[in-house]
């Protein structure tokens, strides 16, 4: 993009408005799939405290509890409530977002939220979706504002002390996107003075901060992912640092961008719950076993290529899940 406002794909100025109508969007509340909901926008200054786990005792965040079918305290709460309430994002392209066409909420995310309320209620309409900002999806579930979070949320070591996750769900890496004619070829020291733009509460974040090659950054995070590519075509930030997942589904909405380098060490995504929320922990991994179950005719592979093989090609299934005693 130039510097002197002219905008990078969308169409120029229209375009741009329909991307700064999308980041707004968040601020719009989101209605349960089926009609009359009550949904809203999660967010808010106040983080609940959670036990941190130490990253020198955290050596495979990715083991979760093992599935199972038995209901709990908490699945009993979902069932007498009548709805499953998810945090998602409503303006991740191809994962969560919602369609002009028809204004409904679509995606790999979306399907995967279908399938866990279908299976706990019988009903896979039975939702109420709130759109949460990257930085509030733990705070949304500690203080109980949602039941689970499927939202692009990688599991870490950070992060398994705050919330509960169930088994991985998809494989990610941290990567660069920017202007195919920028200078800038991956996460290096092309990145060196800078302006990366970064969700606030995200990986990439802590990738930058372990880790900067001397980029911009700390005046540069915002809410939501969909933020970074609108100040990338204002010209207000030279590069983007997200998951390659979300990375691709940005450079399939603006033909001027792409992905730069390769993506960092494998990162997984995982469905967050609260801490005390085991029972329903293991009912959600019940869920993805028989979601990855039927090889190519899966669900899961359903659902990749309906949502995701257009832009991360080549993805022959979904990851081996691991588990843990207790």
């Amino acid at each position: 993009m130039n510097r002197n406002g002219r905008l990078r794909g969308w169409g120029g100025v229209g375009g741009m408005a329909l991307a700064c109508a999308a980041a707004a969007s968040l601020l719009v509340p989101l209605s349960r799939h089926a009609a009359g909901g009550d949904g809203g926008q999660v967010g808010g200054s106040g983080v609940a405290q959670g036990v941190q786990a130490k990253a020198d005792t955290c050596k495979d965040p990715e083991a979760s509890l093992p599935p199972s079918s038995d209901d709990g305290p908490s699945i009993a709460k979902i069932k007498k409530a009548g709805k499953l309430v998810a945090g998602v994002d409503q303006n991740s392209f191809r994962w969560g977002y919602r369609n002009p066409a028809t204004g409904r909420l679509e995606g790999f995310d979306i399907d995967l939220v279908r399938a866990i309320a279908k299976n706990i209620l019988g009903d896979p309409d039975a939702v109420i979706y709130r759109a949460i900002p990257t930085s509030q999806r733990v705070p949304a579930l500690q203080n109980h504002q949602v039941d689970v979070v499927v939202r692009t949320m990688t599991i870490n070591c950070k992060r398994i002390g705050q919330v509960a996750f169930s088994s991985a769900y998809f494989t990610v890496g941290q990567q660069v996107l920017a202007p195919k004619e920028s200078t800038i070829t991956g996460y290096n020291s092309t990145l060196n003075g800078k302006k990366v733009c970064v969700a606030a509460g995200s990986t990439a974040y802590d990738a930058l901060e372990t880790q900067s090659y001397g980029a911009v950054y700390k005046d540069l995070t915002v809410p939501n992912q969909l933020d970074c590519l609108v100040r990338l075509q204002l010209g207000l930030a030279d590069a983007v640092l997200t998951d390659s997942a979300l990375a691709a589904s940005q450079a399939a909405q603006d033909p001027a961008v792409q992905l730069k380098g390769v993506p960092l060490t494998p990162e997984y995504y995982g469905v967050a719950t609260n801490l005390a929320n085991t029972d329903l922990v293991r009912r959600i991994n019940q869920v993805l076993v028989d979601y990855r179950s039927g090889g190519a005719d899966s669900p899961w592979m359903k659902a990749y290529r309906e949502w995701l093989a257009a832009d991360l090609p080549g993805i022959s299934g979904p990851p081996e899940p691991k588990y843990r005693s207790q």
